[in-house]
């Protein structure tokens, strides 16, 4: 038997998404809470919920993930409640979070949906956390949550990527696989964002630089496995907001363009920023740049996103049992691939601030209290 003392149970925590067509305006107003925007506008935004009949496919994949998890955790003999809950939208994190006190819970370690470090990744959700806990706390109910570390330099994550991005190419209708170049793509970020995102790093590795650090990582071993030597680069998808702030760049449908100028016939889509096929993948990818691709005659295939690949959903169980076992006091094995090696399991003060140099005024949970002077 697995012990994940100290914690009572698990928390896999999303962004969430709506459940039917009358949700698609209510779930817009809880993202984009106190920015004033209209509900005529909030309708707009919605059109690629619409599309698919209103319903978002991110909880489906939760409910699949969390099976997944309790099936791992089970053969592992680790008995602790595993649960999920959401930023944005049912299972509400303050409702879930309320239910695990009320279930004698009082220490909760939390994954969240999200496998890189930035504002938006990681300090967000703890924001969500620090706010959801007050919000226990003045009703009586003193829970502690501790998040895992980022982990997409686990091996089990890029193992996940490798094997999919193997399998893209594998399905890739044309003569020639080998003069296709992989495209990686990932959610753009506004700059000032991504300079935060390294200023408390290990090594300085801002977003973007983690990305490409595993990013070269997946592309070697998946043309290993292939036979032949891959290239590859970096895009970015779901830019948003105002046009004149400057966002992360290539868009992948501009970075497809450029290949098709230059005499690329065919090309491979991997997902790797995202851990499963959620909105923006079947829409901006499967939708947006099939069609893009389609545009230009150029042949395209698109890689899974991690879902519940076996290497994926054991990857976060270790990282489960790694924590728990230095919260213990022990001297667990960290594992690392890339340049960059593991992350911090507490946060420091100022990490993954929203601007670079600008303190924040949300209290944010699963971070190391500053010393007093």
């Amino acid at each position: 038997m697995t012990s994940l003392t100290p914690y009572d149970a698990v928390l896999l925590l999303s962004f969430g998404g709506p459940e039917a067509p009358e949700d698609v305006v209510p779930f817009l107003r809880n993202v984009t809470a106190g920015r004033g925007i209209p509900d005529a506008r909030l309708e707009e935004v919605g059109e690629h919920y619409y599309a698919f009949g209103g319903k978002s496919p991110i909880n489906d994949q939760n409910r699949a993930l969390l099976a997944a998890l309790r099936t791992d955790m089970d053969s592992r003999g680790i008995d602790v409640p595993v649960v999920w809950g959401n930023r944005n939208w049912d299972p509400y994190l303050t409702d879930v979070l309320r239910d695990l006190h009320d279930d004698g819970a009082r220490r909760v370690l939390t994954v969240v949906t999200s496998a890189y470090a930035s504002y938006s990744g990681c300090r967000q959700y703890r924001e969500n956390i620090a706010e959801a806990l007050a919000t226990l706390a003045a009703e009586g109910r003193d829970l502690e949550v501790d998040k895992v570390r980022p982990y997409y330099n686990h091996p089990g994550f890029v193992a996940a990527n490798v094997d999919a991005v193997v399998a893209a190419y594998r399905r890739l209708a044309t003569a020639r696989p080998g003069d296709a170049p992989l495209v990686l793509v990932t959610h753009s970020i506004p700059t000032a964002m991504e300079t935060a995102s390294g200023a408390q790093a290990p090594g300085g590795a801002t977003y973007s630089a983690q990305h490409l650090d595993v990013g070269a990582l997946i592309a070697a071993e998946a043309g290993r496995r292939l036979g032949h030597e891959l290239t590859w680069q970096l895009t970015y998808c779901s830019r948003s907001g105002n046009p004149a702030t400057p966002w992360l760049e290539p868009d992948v449908n501009d970075a497809l363009a450029e290949l098709h100028r230059g005499g690329t016939a065919a090309v491979v889509l991997a997902p790797i920023g995202f851990v499963s096929d959620h909105m923006e993948v079947i829409y901006d990818l499967d939708t947006e740049a099939r069609a893009t691709a389609e545009d230009l005659g150029m042949a395209m295939e698109r890689a899974a996103t991690v879902g519940t690949a076996p290497a994926f959903v054991s990857a976060l169980v270790d990282l489960f049992v790694e924590r728990a076992g230095t919260e213990r006091g022990e001297d667990p094995v960290r594992p690392a691939v890339g340049a960059v090696g593991p992350w911090h399991d507490v946060c420091p003060p100022g990490c993954c601030l929203l601007r670079d140099g600008e303190e924040s005024t949300v209290p944010a949970a699963c971070e190391l209290t500053p010393a007093v002077p």
